[in-house]
């Protein structure tokens, strides 16, 4: 007589165990950190967040931030799909090698990137001496800090595009150009509605990597206030400086200004994923 014995996947007790495990990791890692930040900008008040807002420098380099770290995710949504689309869909010599440097940015220390990129991009460097002699300077303007956000950023599109494309089935374009359809609306109507969700999840992670980058910015950018310095550099400034409170208030400021972003981002991202289920 065979018996059948009725086995559930996850009880209570694992269930209990990991949500709390889950919980503790959030509060210890996330919660605690960030309600420190807001308890310490507490002490200067929304007078004193205002007063740190008022000066030009600081203006200037909320301005700066957001502006470079826009610019840098546009550039990397294209740049990112590019990569991935070539990875995926064609064969050739070499091919592992280019997939295997895309995350080399993700394991290169940002400061080893940055002394790289400022060495390439300087006046004397090999590519900025090619733009010397037209006075176009690259290195210690927001063009270096662009093109260092473009490096650190693009392979979070690249991984987010690069799955979703090797899984999307061939048989749906066969299928568009049977019935008649061009390369271009195949694209279009079949192929990009399936990878909109995760363009704009590794657009979004580039831009939040992007405004909150200073390893390999610092050095490229010379951090020159009014025209180079971004929030995080100018946050370092100010701990320098002994000013905790005016950091803490320009770190809060910033944070609320991202999340809100990225909350945008994501509402945006399942509406796009609802509408393809």
């Amino acid at each position: 007589m065979d018996t059948f014995i009725s086995t559930r996947p996850y009880t209570k007790t694992s269930f209990g165990l990991s949500l709390g495990v889950t919980v503790f990791y959030l509060s210890l890692m996330v919660m605690i950190p960030l309600l420190g930040l807001f308890f310490s900008t507490a002490q200067i008040g929304w007078e004193g967040i205002f007063s740190v807002f008022s000066e030009d420098r600081t203006r200037n380099a909320l301005f700066l931030s957001f502006y470079v770290g826009f610019v840098s995710a546009i550039i990397n949504l294209f740049v990112g799909f590019l990569f991935a689309w070539v990875l995926v869909r064609y064969e050739f010599p070499g091919k592992k090698i280019i997939d295997t440097l895309v995350d080399l940015p993700f394991t290169l220390p940002t400061a080893v990137a940055g002394i790289a990129l400022t060495t390439i991009y300087s006046q004397n460097g090999w590519v900025g001496k090619i733009f010397a002699p037209f006075s176009i300077k690259i290195a210690y303007t927001p063009i270096g800090i662009i093109i260092a956000l473009v490096f650190i950023g693009f392979p979070f599109v690249v991984r987010a595009v690069q799955p979703v494309l090797e899984d999307l089935p061939k048989e749906m374009e066969e299928g568009a150009r049977c019935l008649g359809a061009s390369p271009f609306t195949t694209f279009r109507r079949v192929i990009f509605p399936e990878l909109w969700p995760s363009i704009l999840s590794g657009t979004g992670m580039a831009f939040a990597r992007g405004i909150g980058e200073y390893g390999s910015v610092v050095f490229i950018s010379g951090n020159i206030p009014g025209k180079t310095e971004i929030l995080p550099l100018l946050i370092i400034t100010k701990l320098e400086q002994y000013e905790y409170a005016k950091a803490t208030g320009i770190a809060v400021v910033m944070l609320v200004i991202s999340f809100s972003i990225m909350f945008i981002i994501n509402v945006l991202q399942n509406r796009a994923s609802r509408r393809l289920t």
